[in-house]
């Protein structure tokens, strides 16, 4: 009966040994890089802010609101190339035309990604993330 006990206690034992030598197979996850909403509200009140104001209201008859925009949310890509290239010319923001000149603004892909997805998940916006590799695309097209 011992030998029996010894036995079955070897082969548990070994059995044990062997799950903690064999290696585990697992998937590998790639995780994309998206705007960081507070890193993107410091850029904002550095960069935006002054136009577009704190509640993202703009300013009538001069700047276009960016809360509830439905320009904004209607695409993406032209909101990237917007902070990239700027914008001069009449636009129509939530029924209301407006007509000044935003200059491009020098920040990195990654501060763009991150000022855009905090503008997308501020003030009623659609919550629209934006990575650096959407802005990247972005760069050079008009």
């Amino acid at each position: 009966m011992k030998k029996i006990i010894l036995g079955v206690a070897a082969v548990a034992l070994t059995i044990g040994l062997y799950s903690f030598t064999t290696p585990v197979k697992t998937e590998k996850v790639t995780k994309v890089a998206v705007g960081n909403p507070v890193k993107g509200k410091e850029v904002y009140s550095k960069t935006c802010i002054a136009c577009h104001q704190a509640n993202g209201q703009g300013v009538p008859n001069a700047f276009p609101p960016l809360a509830k925009s439905d320009y904004l949310n209607k695409d993406v890509n032209r909101a990237i190339r917007t902070v990239i290239n700027g914008l001069s010319g009449p636009v129509t923001v939530n029924g209301k035309n407006f007509n000044a000149m935003m200059t491009p603004q020098a920040l990195s892909d990654e501060q763009i990604a991150d000022v855009l997805t905090y503008v997308y998940s501020s003030w009623g916006n659609n919550g629209t993330k934006v990575t650096p590799a959407m802005v990247k695309a972005q760069r050079g097209k008009k």
